[in-house]
């Protein structure tokens, strides 16, 4: 990816490609996905028969202005083609990048009794289960169910650290392709060949299988309607001519159609709608969809789940605080024990905590004992011993309730260590066995550097930020608080988040999602754009329509930014298109009528030399401007963040002015050395 970020715009294999495929999109099933380049392409086809069989359209005096109309033209379709088989060709690049890691893997496939049997990649089916040790690489997309390992997944993301990819938690998502580099991992496949997501990535960066978006119709409805309009208008100069005694040939009417048509932003429609989904995965971020990448330049809120987006997610043991009525090491006793059976990383960070502060425990007391996963309704874990005794570890007001219930006592002390805990940042989980709450763990997790600064920045565009988390309010509001978001929501479930949503969507507003987990889904699928963690669950990914691959939720601001800088350059391109037909219109309309019509010298402002060098200098200075503007369309308007009226008169003052003042000056320029030729 980084390779690809760095590629020049115009380097030389992309510019041959994109100049083949702009002769090989001459056929007219590809012409016709562009109306207005398409009546551009009828009229070079009718001026090529007048010049092929010119005594059939009476035509051979003027054979010299066919050609010269024929060729420029051409070159204004070929031109167009070029832009958008540019923009194609940089997805497709990146692309076959992405293909080169596709390659035939074998798979130590788990059977029937716990056997291995080596077998190629392309064998592997969702649901089977396969063994991945150091040095080999995964199979294919799929979930960590046993071990933890160091994955290099360079290949997808362009980064060369290595990640963690553990069993249980939000991090246990694999991508086929990527390489263990220590440890050894047991996972199971949750994708059949051709599903992939390195095959989705191809398939979504080939710009040309992209879908148009809503904007984007809604502008080539505007497009085609005035090119009808302005259809009718040349046709009934036609009759209007010949009774003011003027004859306009065919070839001059076509000219004429093409210059006042808005072939400008029809031709260079595509290479924008391309190149935005092009400008996102630069920034490793893999859009499902144009709609998507649009979308997120009118976005009014942002939902952001805490732990592994705002947070590093991982919360480890940084303390373990007793109740008045226990001693530390009984309470350091009893949370290893309730922890020696959980492979979660918060658990295994008690055990760690043990080791670094020398504190033992009795390992024995775990053997043979049943465990109590934790569960989203309990808000527990913890293991039931042989001798009958229940030791748990989970939420504070879960485990008060738990003891409560069977008729313990609640230490008097305890809420206020859980309060001092959470007015921290940290997250307090309340150790108990039976009837005794003994004490709380602390487990602290970290914002990620950054993070206020760019909130900052998403205020600054005018965006609402909202941060998710199933924390406890005091919790919720330091990290509120030390990451800078405008608003939060504690002890969040997954149908809180999409309430959320919704609620703000009713009121009209965009709204954008980022999450890593499985519980992220629902409401990754409700946001108007949901950006997943590439570092997250398959779930998460799936049910987003963008996918972070460094798996940095800040890089929504990247994602915005873009999203109305395609929405600018789109805007302004046709701002720039529909100027340039008022300059054309006074270049061609008084050339051709001042001659019988003396009253319209006084439009002929231009003062060009004659009739024919009016309409093929204004031709001319037509095809030649897409060439010149697909750098713009390429690589988009530069965005400032700016209120919409302020946006709105700059671009009128800059592209709408420009537009009339360019034509002006370039077709005079163009007239002075055909005038001569002519």
């Amino acid at each position: 990816m980084n390779e690809n970020r760095k590629r020049s715009l115009f380097s030389g294999a992309l510019v041959a490609e994109a100049l083949k495929a702009s002769v090989v999109k001459l056929n007219p099933a590809v012409m016709i996905k562009n109306p207005v380049m398409l009546v551009v392409y009828a009229g070079t086809f009718i001026v090529l028969l007048m010049i092929v069989f010119p005594g059939y359209f009476d035509a051979a005096d003027r054979l010299g202005f066919n050609v010269a109309v024929f060729f420029i033209l051409l070159f204004t379709v070929l031109f167009a083609n070029f832009a958008e088989a540019l923009a194609e060709g940089r997805g497709k690049a990146q692309a076959d990048t992405l293909k080169k890691t596709k390659q035939e893997i074998t798979a130590n496939k788990v059977v029937g009794g716990g056997g291995i049997k080596t077998v190629p990649s392309t064998e592997l089916r969702k649901g089977d289960i396969v063994v991945v040790s150091q040095g080999e690489m995964i199979p294919g997309d799929g979930e960590v169910i046993e071990g933890l390992a160091s994955v290099d997944e360079s290949a997808i993301t362009g980064e060369s650290a290595p990640v963690i990819k553990e069993a249980g938690g939000d991090f246990n998502s694999v991508t086929g392709g990527t390489r263990v580099v220590s440890d050894r991992i047991k996972v199971r496949i949750t994708s059949d060949p051709g599903e992939t997501f390195i095959d989705r990535m191809i398939a979504l960066v080939e710009g040309a299988k992209r879908q148009k978006t809503p904007n984007e119709i809604a502008l080539s409805t505007l497009l085609i309607s005035l090119t009808l309009i302005f259809l009718i208008v040349v046709v009934t100069l036609g009759p209007i001519a010949s009774f003011v005694d003027i004859k306009l040939e065919v070839p001059v009417l076509i000219a004429l159609l093409v210059c006042l048509i808005p072939t400008t932003i029809g031709g260079l429609l595509s290479a924008i709608g391309i190149a935005g989904m092009d400008r996102v995965t630069q920034f490793n971020v893999l859009a499902m969809s144009g709609k998507a990448v649009e979308a997120a330049g009118d976005i009014n809120t942002m939902i952001l789940d805490k732990t592994g987006t705002i947070t590093y997610g991982n919360r480890m043991a940084s303390e373990i605080v007793p109740v008045s009525a226990a001693t530390i090491d009984a309470t350091a006793s009893w949370a290893a024990i309730a922890s020696v059976r959980d492979e979660t990383p918060e658990g295994r960070s008690v055990l760690e905590w043990m080791k670094k502060n020398g504190k033992t425990y009795d390992a024995s007391l775990g053997e043979g004992g049943s465990f109590v996963e934790f569960k989203a309704e309990t808000r527990m874990s913890g293991i039931d011993l042989r001798d009958g005794r229940q030791v748990r570890k989970g939420a504070v007001d879960a485990i008060r309730k738990w003891v409560a219930a069977q008729g313990g006592s609640i230490p008097e002390d305890l809420g206020r260590l859980a309060d001092r805990i959470a007015s921290e940042g940290g997250t307090p989980l309340a150790v108990a066995v039976d009837k005794q709450i003994f004490g709380v763990i602390y487990l602290k997790d970290t914002v990620k550097p950054g993070m206020k600064e760019r909130f900052d920045q998403l205020r600054a565009m005018g965006i609402r930020t909202i941060m998710c988390t199933g924390d406890n309010p005091l919790t919720a509001a330091t990290i509120a608080r030390e990451a800078g978001v405008d608003d939060f929501i504690a002890e969040s479930k997954p149908e809180d988040k999409i309430a959320v949503i919704r609620r703000e969507q009713a009121e009209g507003k965009l709204v954008a999602m980022t999450g890593d987990g499985t519980n992220d889904a629902p409401a990754l699928a409700q946001a108007d754009v949901g950006l997943a963690m590439n570092s997250g669950t398959t779930a998460a990914k799936e049910a987003a329509n963008m996918v972070d691959l460094d798996s940095d939720p800040s890089k929504i601001i990247e994602v915005v930014a873009i999203g109305k800088q395609l929405l600018m350059t789109r805007g302004a391109l046709t701002t720039f298109s529909i100027a340039n037909d008022i300059a054309k219109y006074f270049a061609i309309i008084p050339a051709m009528f001042m001659l019988v019509i003396p009253e319209m010298e006084a439009l002929n402002v231009m003062k060009l030399g004659s009739p024919l060098s009016a309409v093929l200098s204004a031709l001319i200075f037509n095809a030649i401007i897409i060439p010149l503007l697909i750098p713009l369309a390429m690589k988009g308007v530069a965005y400032r963040p700016m209120s919409a009226a302020r946006l709105l008169s700059r671009n009128l003052l800059v592209y709408g002015a420009g537009g009339v003042v360019a034509p002006f000056i370039g077709i005079k320029l163009i007239d002075l050395f055909v005038h001569v030729w002519i």
